[in-house]
């Protein structure tokens, strides 16, 4: 039960581009975390688009990422703004994460390859995407059953 002065724990997600890895983690964090967890993510250079076959591949696993925007990472480090959590996806990211005030922000990292670097017909790119949200789904669940 959720007392009424618990804030949830900010967890965000981060990547380059906010427009694929980070935006699929953002929907299954949303979807799996429950209340006391606030899903969010963010781009360290923003794409301004959720990719539409991250959007896709994450309905075919029945979470809605549609209405998800790219945002910067600059949106999250002011005092009151910073996450609890920030969860870097691809090494990239992790390099260009800033320092959050307080420095109290946890930091993880899990990379997973881009998606949308993969070329090929359209079955084969969906395929990539697909299995990077697979992996995202499985770290996501042993993060919170820990």
């Amino acid at each position: 039960m959720v007392r009424m002065n618990q804030r949830p724990k900010r967890i965000l997600f981060l990547c380059t581009g906010n427009s694929c890895r980070s935006q699929m983690a953002e929907g299954f964090l949303r979807l799996l975390g429950g209340p006391l967890i606030e899903s969010l993510s963010a781009g360290s250079k923003p794409s301004g688009f959720v990719h539409p076959l991250a959007i896709e591949a994450m309905r075919e696993a029945g979470v809605d990422i549609s209405s998800q925007q790219s945002k910067s990472i600059r949106k999250f480090v002011f005092p009151g703004a910073a996450p609890d959590v920030v969860i870097s996806v691809c090494d990239r990211a992790a390099d260009e994460c800033p320092v959050f005030p307080g420095g109290e922000v946890e930091r993880l990292h899990w990379p997973f390859d881009d998606p949308a670097d993969v070329a090929g017909d359209p079955e084969e790119q969906l395929h990539a995407f697909r299995r990077v949200r697979d992996g995202i789904k499985v770290a996501i669940e042993a993060y919170l059953s820990t």
